[in-house]
C-alpha cells in the first residue's frame, strides 16, 4: 500500500513521519524552490525581489543589519541561492545526517543542525565585528555550518566510525572531519566566497554538544519545539527504545547496590541507595 503513494503523498509522509534527515533535506529544497521562483519573477521584471530575497534568506554579518533582520540567523541555514551549492550541501547533509541520526536520534539531529548553524552565523558576525568593523558587509547563506556540526558531533562521540566512499573505500569519520576543518583553517582570509568561520563555529558546537551533553542545550530551546497547553508541556509516551534503556540502567544500578550489600552489608548504603532499592522492590521492577 505504501508503495502506491504519489509524489505529493510521499512528501507529506516524509515530513510527518520520515527520518529527520529527510525532513531537513525537503525543507532546504523547498526553500530553494521558493527563492528560485521569486528570482524568476525578478528577472522577468515583474517584481523587484532581489533585495527582498536577500533580506529574508541571507544573514548579513554587520551588527546593525543583524539587529534589523535577526531572522536571518535562522533562515540562512535553510537557504541556498545556487543549485550546485544546494546539491553538494544536501549530499553531505544526507551523509552526515544519516550517521548522526543513527548514532543519536532525530530530535538531537534537529537541535544540532539548528543550534550548530546559529553558532556558525554568530562566529561570522563576531569575526566581522572584531577584525573588519569598517569593511564591506558579507553574507552567510547555506547549511554548511549546520552540517559541520553534525559531522563534528559524530566524529567526537564515535571517532572510529567507518565511512564508506563509493562502497569500496573506508575512512574513519574523525579523519574526514579533520580534513574538512583543516580545509577551513587554510581557507581563512581567502576571497573564495566560503564562510569558513561559519563552518568552524558549527564544528565548535558539534563538539560542545557531545562533551557537555546535548540535552542541556536542548532544554534551552525546548519551548520552541514543544507544543504547550495552558503553559504546561504535554508529556509524550516513551518509545520502546527509551523504556528498555531506562530498564537496563535501573537493573545495572540495582546490581551495583546489591553487590555493595554483599560486601559491606545493608548499613553501608547511602540514603538515596536505600530509597532506590525500596522503590525498585515496591514497583516490582
Amino acid at each position: 500500500m505504501e508503495r502506491n503513494r504519489n509524489f505529493i503523498a510521499e512528501l507529506k509522509y516524509e515530513l510527518r513521519q520520515g527520518k529527520m534527515t529527510n525532513r531537513l533535506i525537503i525543507i532546504n529544497v523547498g526553500v530553494f524552490i521558493i527563492i528560485q521562483i521569486c528570482s524568476a519573477f525578478a528577472r522577468l521584471g515583474k517584481i523587484d525581489a532581489h533585495e527582498f530575497i536577500h533580506m529574508i534568506f541571507a544573514l548579513d554579518t554587520k551588527v546593525d543589519q543583524v539587529i534589523q533582520h535577526p531572522w536571518g540567523i535562522i533562515t540562512s541555514i535553510f537557504s541556498h541561492f545556487d543549485f550546485i551549492h544546494l546539491a553538494f550541501n544536501m549530499l553531505f547533509l544526507y551523509f552526515a545526517g544519516k550517521i548522526h541520526e543513527e548514532t543519536f536520534n532525530g530530535k538531537q539531529l534537529l537541535y544540532t543542525y539548528i543550534i550548530g548553524g546559529i553558532f556558525g552565523g554568530l562566529a561570522e558576525i563576531l569575526i566581522q565585528f572584531i577584525f573588519y568593523p569598517d569593511g564591506n558587509p558579507t553574507s552567510v547563506i547555506g547549511a554548511s555550518g549546520s552540517i559541520m556540526a553534525l559531522f563534528a558531533a559524530v566524529a567526537f562521540h564515535r571517532p572510529n566510525t567507518k565511512v564508506f566512499i563509493f562502497s569500496k573505500f573506508s575512512i574513519r569519520i574523525y579523519f574526514l572531519a579533520l580534513l574538512f576543518l583543516i580545509q577551513d583553517i587554510v581557507g581563512i582570509g581567502k576571497n573564495d566566497g566560503v564562510a569558513h568561520f561559519a563552518h568552524i563555529g558549527g564544528v565548535l558546537f558539534g563538539v560542545i554538544s557531545v562533551y557537555f551533553n546535548a540535552e542541556k542545550f536542548q532544554g534551552i530551546f525546548k519551548p520552541i519545539f514543544t507544543k504547550t497547553k495552558n503553559n504546561t508541556s504535554k508529556s509524550r509516551p516513551k518509545s520502546d527504545e527509551e523504556y528498555n534503556t531506562e530498564k537496563i540502567n535501573r537493573q545495572i544500578k540495582t546490581d551495583i547496590i546489591l553487590d555493595k550489600i554483599a560486601k559491606g552489608g545493608y548499613d553501608s548504603l547511602t540514603k538515596s541507595e536505600k530509597d532506590f532499592l525500596f522503590n525498585q522492590s515496591k514497583n516490582g521492577k
